[in-house]
């Protein structure tokens, strides 16, 4: 009978250890996909100041096309459409970017759990303000 117990326990044992592994798995994959989120927010940014860049150079433009390079390819656009899409890329950016941000303090308030941490407190859920609420606040510039 002691035979018995033994194998049984060695048979929990492996079970423990299965589990431990597929919870330290799953803990390793969060908290990879929390990085990847926060490189992506970071590489997405870069995209964003970029384009930002470019829309100002566009306006101090006296042209009425610009050389623009597209992947491989340079084409001449007439200025008005080039600010057309780096405007509608700001904004598909923007919302990637909020996406992610949005998105975050859920995963990694997952991943504390799963780690047997107390969720983040504090300002951990603070969003800035959009530009209308800004508008909101601020008093009215005189120019």
């Amino acid at each position: 009978m002691l035979h018995h117990v033994t194998r049984m326990t060695s048979v929990d044992d492996d079970m423990d250890t299965e589990t431990l592994l597929e919870h330290v798995t799953a803990v390793e994959r969060l908290a990879e996909e929390i990085l990847a989120d926060k490189q992506q927010v970071v590489d997405l940014d870069r995209k964003r100041n970029a384009n930002r860049e470019a829309l100002r150079v566009l306006r101090r433009s006296c042209e009425k096309k610009t050389w623009s390079c597209f992947g491989n390819v340079f084409i001449r656009v007439p200025n008005n459409d080039l600010d057309r899409m780096l405007r509608r890329d700001q904004e598909i950016l923007d919302g990637e970017i909020n996406e992610l941000r949005d998105g975050l303090p859920a995963k990694v308030n997952r991943l504390r759990k799963m780690e047997g941490e107390a969720d983040v407190k504090g300002f951990g859920s603070l969003k800035s303000l959009s530009r209308e609420e800004l508008s909101g606040i601020l008093p009215k510039q005189k120019h």
